[in-house]
């Protein structure tokens, strides 16, 4: 994977030359359907304008949502689907430092369990389009999404939309020109 690394340790636990940012704290929402293609937003705003990424949003942290609640939220509120909580497996936690400089990330990444129907279409936040997983690698992605997050996707969650995935949680510091990133916990998919 060119320009990054993973760590084995960050340097120090109060990370000294890590900038003053506001922190943001978001969900990310893995919705597959019946023939395991992926439910991708090709954004027109930033961040992250003109790339693919997963549906999601910020948490309504005035509200007291829960990362589930707002996953469930932002699945209704982009995709028009009414996803229970009970079909969200919550499959990754990723921290992100200094992302382009502007903000520390907390994501929820969730997975849909189960595969749901939805036609592509065009809406606020962009074009939302089913796409084959083999296809990633050709998207415009983000490249934090790219390099890190759906390698940690395809490890810890089956094909099968119905098996247990498992759960990773990563730290990506974006505080220098190259990506650096360490897995803090991990717990592989169930054998089937």
């Amino acid at each position: 994977m060119p320009n990054a690394q993973c760590l084995p340790h960050l340097p120090s636990p109060t990370m000294p030359d890590t900038p003053a940012l506001p922190y943001k704290i978001a969900c990310l929402c893995d919705l597959r359907d019946k023939d395991g293609r992926v439910l991708l937003l090709r954004r027109k705003k930033a961040p992250n304008q003109g790339l693919c990424s997963p549906i999601g949003g910020k948490l309504d942290m005035t509200t007291g949502e829960s990362p589930a609640m707002c996953a469930r939220r932002e699945i209704l509120e982009e995709a028009g689907l009414d996803i229970p909580i009970e079909r969200l497996h919550l499959l990754g936690l990723i921290a992100e430092t200094a992302f382009e400089g502007q903000g520390h990330w907390l994501l929820f990444y969730y997975r849909v369990i189960g595969p749901v129907e939805l036609e592509s279409h065009e809406m606020n936040e962009g074009l939302l389009e089913w796409h084959h997983p083999d296809e990633l690698d050709h998207l415009p992605l983000p490249v934090t999404d790219r390099e890190i997050i759906w390698p940690m996707v395809r490890k810890h969650a089956p094909d099968d939309l119905h098996a247990d995935a498992g759960f990773f949680a990563i730290h990506i510091d974006c505080t220098q020109g190259d990506l650096r990133w360490t897995v803090e916990e991990e717990k592989p998919a169930a054998k089937p």
